[in-house]
């Protein structure tokens, strides 16, 4: 169990975005009171070197001391990962509002690129009609200039 919280506490001083400071002085702390746990492990004030009951029950109240160091190691962790929860959501909403504004200005450039599309189109008509006007005016012009032409040939001759 020391190890797999010795490896939980070494994972977190890894990461930076922890707040290290409180985090590090309660580990720090742990430490101290592991320390003291070993030295009341290794206490015999017991007749022939043995432990006493005395010993064992020392032993165990730093034991105790020791998983309420954890457990407070553990809730700071709890709300470490919540504020991050919290921090990531209000992202993740900063980044929708982001997207949804995006959009909405992609759907106001296709509506100004359709209306330019449709101007092109009604310009190009209107050239169209100018150059069927042209073409009849031109050929009105012949045929006039030829019928002129032969009338007066037919006049003449």
């Amino acid at each position: 169990m020391l190890n797999f919280i010795a490896a939980l506490l070494f994972s977190l001083f890894q990461s930076p975005q922890f707040d290290g400071a409180k985090l590090e002085r309660m580990v720090q702390e742990r430490d101290q009171l592991h320390a003291q746990w070993r030295s009341s492990e290794s206490k015999k004030s017991g007749i022939f070197g043995n432990r006493t009951k005395k010993d064992m029950i020392e032993t165990n109240e730093w034991l105790e001391r020791i998983v309420s160091k954890d457990n407070q190691i553990m809730d700071e962790l709890r709300m470490i990962g919540s504020i991050e929860t919290t921090v990531i959501s209000q992202e993740k909403d900063d980044y929708k509002s982001i997207t949804l504004k995006l959009e909405q200005d992609v759907q106001a450039l296709k509506r100004a690129v359709a209306e330019r599309d449709k101007q092109i189109e009604e310009k190009l008509g209107e050239r169209r009609i100018f150059e069927w006007t042209t073409l009849i005016f031109f050929l009105s012009t012949a045929f006039l200039g030829w019928w002129v032409y032969r009338s007066k040939k037919a006049s003449v001759g």
